[in-house]
């Protein structure tokens, strides 16, 4: 459908854990003679279908573990299913793991043009938007400083900056707005709203529940890998607080 932005049908994604009877390393190699080694297999995602259109923004939640960053990651390429289909129209930023690309002996103006360039930018787009870039990061000061002298927070706005300023009309987001101090995630949320006004499509996964009501036009619980709901953010945050709040009652 041309409406459509991501689909996802019967998509599943496990992985195998191995686990090993001994720590050390003489155990370890003892085991390899004396014992089989447990294969445990954990289903991250299991038979989900989703169809994300145009212009939505989608709020994922979940308790850690239940799927969420392995769906962006399906979806952003960088790992591949064990079932299911996926189309993907339109060119994906994926802020997933800001900064990860990044090479630590290379300035941040290098970085920002190696970066720049595997996100499909040609050099003469990323030199037209480098002040924007640098700007919105903050690091005016600190552009020819090699990465490795970048604190953690001045690494992450780097990569949300040269990130958003791809012309992306997919933006997935793994808790990017919990980037830097308060008043730089209230720059990334302007950022995100001003992209939604311009019709592209979110995805966005958090565990903060208000910034979920504020930012999401539709929200997806999950949890251990399968849809749990679909639908008005208001209606799904409410019955995920009420599971996870029954949960911990039986913790106690």
């Amino acid at each position: 459908m041309k409406d459509t932005a991501i689909l996802l049908e019967h998509v599943s994604k496990s992985y195998r854990l191995s686990h090993q009877p001994y720590s050390s390393l003489k155990g370890i190699l003892l085991s390899m003679f004396r014992y089989r080694r447990r294969i445990e297999v954990h289903q991250a995602l299991n038979d989900v279908s989703l169809t994300i259109r145009h212009g939505e923004t989608v709020g994922l939640i979940g308790v850690n573990g239940s799927g969420k960053s392995t769906l962006l990651a399906i979806i952003a390429r960088v790992i591949r299913p064990n079932a299911g289909r996926i189309e993907v129209n339109g060119r994906v930023a994926p802020l997933l793991q800001l900064g990860v690309g990044f090479h630590p002996d290379l300035t941040g103006l290098e970085n920002v043009y190696f970066n720049g360039i595997i996100l499909g930018l040609t050099r003469q787009q990323i030199a037209e938007r480098l002040p924007s870039i640098v700007r919105f990061a903050e690091l005016e000061e600190f552009i020819d400083t090699p990465v490795r002298a970048y604190s953690s927070g001045m690494v992450l706005r780097l990569g949300f900056a040269v990130a958003v300023h791809t012309d992306p009309e997919i933006i997935l987001m793994d808790e990017v707005l919990a980037v830097g101090d308060e008043a730089f995630q209230h720059k990334c949320l302007r950022k995100i709203q001003e992209f939604q006004h311009e019709g592209r499509t979110i995805l966005l996964v958090s565990h903060d529940m208000n910034q979920v009501r504020q930012v999401a036009t539709r929200t997806v619980w999950l949890h251990q890998g399968r849809v749990m709901a679909d639908g008005a953010p208001e209606e799904v945050v409410t019955q995920y607080l009420a599971f996870t709040e029954e949960m911990e009652r039986r913790a106690i």
